[in-house]
């Protein structure tokens, strides 16, 4: 009985925000779906800058939850800056709340609404979610053969024609690197030993097209790439062996301490154009990354192992940025459960909201 409570009391350090979060969205989705269609008569500016703010009450609960309930603590390497720039983020992978280290560091430059992802091709199939990420300007993408140039250049430039702000996340590495993968990491090595380019150890190697694409597409746009290598605390095992990063619900029942960030701003006329010296500047970008995380992971040197070269400050988020959200949206969806009626619309949005994705992704080009 009594490792049932434990289980059970353990289940709802995850149930609990889960269930909010997900709980909220219906409310959510009305109240942009009321607005959208309050501005297709409107400028395409006005709906953008409206649905970035949407979209920053509801990802300003989601981190209340990744970070306050949580009580991680984040270091940061390097300065980010204080004014919002157009940028797009490049990071290495590990899992899914790498979405969120994203979404963690705009905050802090007060650009949470302008974060759009892209993604690969099958999480369009995310109930409400995968369809709404692509109304917000995020891109979903497939591999090699079947990756389609002509729509992502499309879509990026019809954001910036607009005035769009920018803050495109990207994961060249294509995949999760997951250190119990071995084929997987063994694959990404021995193309990189193919093609003449340094051999990662703690990274997969890098894919170049969507990055290229997104930053030749936006060049007149773009102020930054931001340079991002996370690595999170607690992920090596008894005999010093990396073990996979936490999943989102790991992350939100707390086993995850601290999360490390390294920062490096490149300026986007310091970044070549050309397909042949893009490619060698991504992959040098990720050596870089390499050893950074093989420092983390393996110095023998103690003060200099779980830690990134330079200066790490802790940064703490500040429950005026994210409690505000989880009351509002909170407020919201109340009224919808308290009532027959609200409950039934409260199903149907979620109903809806999956057919609209599911005819998005099996009708829209």
């Amino acid at each position: 009985m009594l490792l049932s409570l434990v289980v059970h009391t353990y289940s709802l350090r995850y149930w609990f925000p889960a269930t909010i979060m997900l709980g909220t969205a219906p409310a959510y989705l009305l109240s942009w779906g009321a607005w959208r269609l309050l501005s297709t008569v409107l400028p395409a500016k006005l709906y953008h800058k409206l649905d970035d703010r949407l979209y920053n009450i509801y990802q300003s609960m989601v981190l209340f939850f990744f970070e306050n309930y949580t009580g991680v603590e984040i270091i940061i390497y390097g300065d980010i800056p204080k004014n919002k720039e157009n940028v797009v983020y490049l990071s290495n992978h590990q899992c899914t709340v790498d979405w969120i280290i994203a979404d963690m560091l705009a905050t802090r430059q007060s650009a949470l609404g302008h974060v759009r992802y892209v993604l690969k091709d099958g999480l369009k199939w995310l109930p409400l979610y995968g369809w709404y990420f692509s109304q917000h300007g995020g891109i979903y993408v497939k591999r090699s053969a079947k990756f389609n140039e002509r729509a992502m250049r499309k879509k990026l430039t019809s954001q910036t024609v607009c005035g769009a702000p920018m803050y495109l996340v990207i994961f060249p590495e294509g995949t999760r690197y997951n250190p119990e993968l071995k084929n997987v990491i063994d694959s990404s090595q021995a193309f990189a030993a193919k093609e003449g380019l340094a051999v990662l150890k703690h990274t997969l190697t890098p894919r170049m097209k969507a990055t290229h694409i997104a930053i030749e597409s936006m060049q007149g746009h773009l102020d930054a790439v931001y340079d991002i290598t996370v690595a999170y605390e607690g992920t090596l095992d008894a005999s010093g062996q990396r073990r996979p990063a936490p999943s989102m619900p790991e992350f939100l029942c707390k086993e995850c301490p601290r999360v490390h960030i390294h920062f490096s701003r490149v300026d986007i006329k310091e970044i070549p154009t050309e397909s042949v010296f893009f490619r060698r500047w991504l992959h040098e970008r990720f050596e870089i990354k390499d050893r950074l995380l093989t420092e983390f992971y393996e110095s023998e040197v103690a003060d200099k192992k779980h830690r990134f070269p330079g200066e790490g400050k802790v940064s703490p988020l500040s429950l005026s940025k994210t409690l505000p959200s989880v009351i509002v949206l909170g407020g919201l969806m109340l009224p919808l459960l308290m009532t027959e009626n609200g409950r039934k619309l409260y199903v149907r949005t979620w109903v809806c909201g999956t057919l609209l994705g599911w005819l998005w992704v099996n009708v829209s080009p």
